[in-house]
Parts: C-alpha cells; sequence; structure tokens
C-alpha cells in the first residue's frame, strides 16, 4: 500500500501565513525550506504543544522527518497521541524546535542574547493507522537520532507496535528563525570597561560506552566511530 505523503512542491519556501508572521524580528525569519528542513534534522527533541481540559500543555518528545510529514511516537496511552486518533479532523499542535548556537555577551546587561536557530511549526496532527507508514514512521525516529541504526536493530515485532502510537504533523504553515552575530550594544556604552562578544557552543560525541552485557566480539559500528 502506497503511503499519502504531503505534496512536496518544487518550492523552495514555505507560504507565509497569519501564525507564521512573527510580530517581532521579522529580519531574523525565513520560511526556506532547505533551512527548515536543517534545523529539524539536526535537533533531537521537540516540544509538543496543545490544549488539554482548555489548558495548554507542551511535552518534550523524540520525533523523525520524512519529506513534508513530522513523526512522533509515544505509548498508546498518551493522552495527545490518543486525542489524535479521536479528534476529527484531529488534534491542532503547535511543535517547536531550537538550537543554541552561542551566548551574546553585551556591556549591558539589557543586551545580552543568543544566538539560535529555530522552526516552528502549526497545524493538525494525525494518528497513524497505516501499518506500513506506522513501520516507516518509526525507522525515521530511530535514524533521525542516529542514522543508519534502524538497519542495524531488531525490528519491532506485532506487540511492541500495538504498545506504540506515531502521529503525523505536514509541514504546510512552518516558519523558521535565526540569530547570528555579535552584541547589539547601544552606542554610549561602547566605551565601557565590559568584555563583550560571543561564547560559542556547539554539541559533541563522547567515545561509544559499550553496554555492560555486550559481547565482546560485537564491534563499534562504523556509524558512530565517524560521527
Amino acid at each position: 500500500m502506497e503511503i499519502a505523503m504531503p505534496d512536496t512542491s518544487t518550492s523552495a519556501a514555505y507560504q507565509e501565513t497569519d501564525r507564521t508572521v512573527p510580530a517581532r524580528y521579522r529580519d531574523r525569519t525565513s520560511y526556506d525550506r532547505a533551512l527548515v528542513h536543517g534545523i529539524l534534522d539536526a535537533a533531537y527533541v521537540c516540544h509538543l504543544g496543545f490544549v488539554r481540559d482548555g489548558a495548554p500543555v507542551v511535552l518534550p518528545t523524540l520525533f523523525g522527518r520524512v519529506g513534508e510529514r513530522l513523526y512522533i511516537h509515544g505509548s498508546t496511552g498518551s493522552r495527545p497521541l490518543r486525542a489524535a486518533g479521536q479528534a476529527d479532523p484531529g488534534l491542532p499542535v503547535c511543535l517547536t524546535v531550537t538550537h543554541v548556537d552561542g551566548l551574546v555577551l553585551a556591556r549591558s546587561a539589557f543586551h545580552h542574547s543568543i544566538n539560535f536557530r529555530s522552526v516552528v511549526v502549526h497545524g493538525v496532527a494525525h494518528e497513524v493507522t497505516d501499518p506500513q507508514e506506522k513501520r516507516t514512521a518509526l525507522n525515521a525516529l530511530v535514524d533521525h537520532v542516529v542514522p543508519g541504526r534502524s538497519l542495524d536493530s531488531r525490528p519491532p515485532v506485532a506487540k511492541e507496535l500495538a504498545a506504540t502510537a506515531v502521529i503525523s504533523l505536514d509541514l504546510n504553515e512552518v516558519s523558521a528563525k535565526v540569530r547570528t552575530g555579535g552584541p547589539n550594544d547601544d552606542a554610549e556604552d561602547l566605551a565601557l570597561p565590559h568584555w563583550a562578544g560571543v561564547l560559542p557552543l556547539a554539541a559533541s560525541y563522547g567515545a561509544p560506552i559499550p553496554s555492560d552485557d555486550l559481547d565482546p566480539a560485537v564491534a563499534v559500528p562504523a556509524y558512530l566511530t565517524a560521527r
């Protein structure tokens, strides 16, 4: 059975909507498709926001991207995942990811900031019920964390699939925001004797630590040592 994916338009940018146009710092906002994909693919955790019993809820969770669709998984007992399957036409959500690339230290406390890359996605999440799409989604979730890992691990059995719920969110209403560069000190503060600049931050990978019960004959896979 063919999986119905959203239209992957050849357009290089997403369309602006009322919800994706920011009220502040519009010059930092981008709708570039490649930029959005890059920010999403480099993030391990997203924050999924929705309304439950009239109150806002935001949950951190893993996710994966396949083309113009995001997948989020969890237990079948998870409230947002249950709601996405029960609601018609789905569960309205807002999904965000953020990378902090540097701490911006200004001469004044007011102008301290961070350099960052972020994406905000608005839309309606739906439960994934097609078995083939569900397996595709779960493979994407595993490979999102470590590319190539889904082929180097046991696939889920029927009992595990039954205990796992997956929701999908199409990339339709999307925007990215990026801040780069140094502090924006006021002219009258430039002569103050306080250090100003950027303290870069970057994620790094350590050496793989084998499980205590791993057979010593099992070698560390190349996709881990090459990172």
